[in-house]
């Protein structure tokens, strides 16, 4: 391993700062702009001597690769966090807006909903990472929820219960049960899983996380979060018996008084099914 790398391993455990999932994540995207720094040509490099150069040219590197705005402003996060523990708070603009970075575009009122192709799923051959690609969709879990989850300790009979450890932030939440296809689901989970979860027992969390990109790549199943727009789109039509801006259904203008509040109610409630704290968020999935 690399000085620099080393380094930077040493820092994150350290201080470990948020759920595991948050720290590995972090980890990796260090690791990774560590081997792009020693690419780009500063092979004597310490955690400690972390620069503007090096964020400039890390930065320019990620834009010249065409990486989304979103992935440049995850790594511009962990530079963040990794010049806040070497007392070096400055050497990272606090604006994105200075490395000509552009804004996220959340409102589009453009449905991103993606559905499960089950000739797609058919190819994969591991019955765990099946069905866990099958909770995506049933329960709008996040990839990372669906792969940790343990049926037994999840299903509650008229929801599901998600541990803090399985979820971004550390966050647990709960999931009402509604149909008999989400039921259906959790059964086939509790065949494949048993007592325990969707992760093998001779197998890490990181593990299977790979062996879940591998396989639904190969398999050409790709843009998988949209199974949360989907599930989020599905929840607003049975809540409100309207579709979401993004499927059509009318903006928010269009609403009376009435509308307006009972749109507002199943937004936070698909918020928290989701598990996201803000309101506002269910935007990126519903329109405006």
């Amino acid at each position: 391993m690399k000085d620099l790398n080393y380094q930077l391993k040493d820092l994150c455990q350290r201080n470990q700062d948020g759920s595991r999932s948050t720290q590995a994540e972090r980890f990796q995207l260090l690791q990774t702009m560590a081997n792009h720094l020693n690419e780009l040509g500063y092979r004597r490099m310490e955690a400690k001597s972390l620069k503007p150069k090096h964020v400039d040219a890390l930065v320019a590197k990620y834009l010249e690769e065409g990486l989304t705005p979103g992935t440049i402003k995850n790594r511009l996060a962990a530079l963040r966090w990794w010049a806040e523990k070497i007392g070096k708070q400055n050497v990272v603009a606090k604006d994105n807006a200075y490395y000509g970075i552009d804004s996220r575009v959340f409102v589009t009122n453009v449905s991103k909903a993606r559905d499960l192709d089950q000739e797609l799923l058919e190819k994969i051959s591991d019955p765990h990472l099946r069905i866990s690609l099958e909770l995506q969709k049933a329960f709008g879990l996040r990839r990372e929820e669906a792969i940790k989850f343990s049926p037994d300790y999840a299903d509650r009979n008229t929801y599901i219960r998600l541990k803090s450890t399985w979820c971004k932030g550390g966050r647990a939440r709960e999931i009402p049960i509604r149909t008999d296809e989400q039921r259906d689901v959790l059964r086939r989970a509790r065949l494949v899983a048993g007592k325990g979860s969707l992760i093998p027992s001779h197998l890490m969390y990181v593990q299977q996380m790979r062996l879940y990109e591998r396989e639904t790549q190969k398999a050409g199943l790709s843009k998988l979060h949209g199974l949360r727009h989907r599930y989020a789109q599905e929840r607003y039509y049975e809540l409100t018996g309207k579709q979401a801006p993004a499927c059509g259904g009318p903006s928010s203008s269009e609403l009376t008084e009435e509308e307006r509040a009972n749109d507002q109610v199943a937004r936070w409630a698909i918020s928290q099914e989701l598990g996201h704290e803000r309101e506002q968020i269910t935007a990126v999935y519903l329109g405006r």
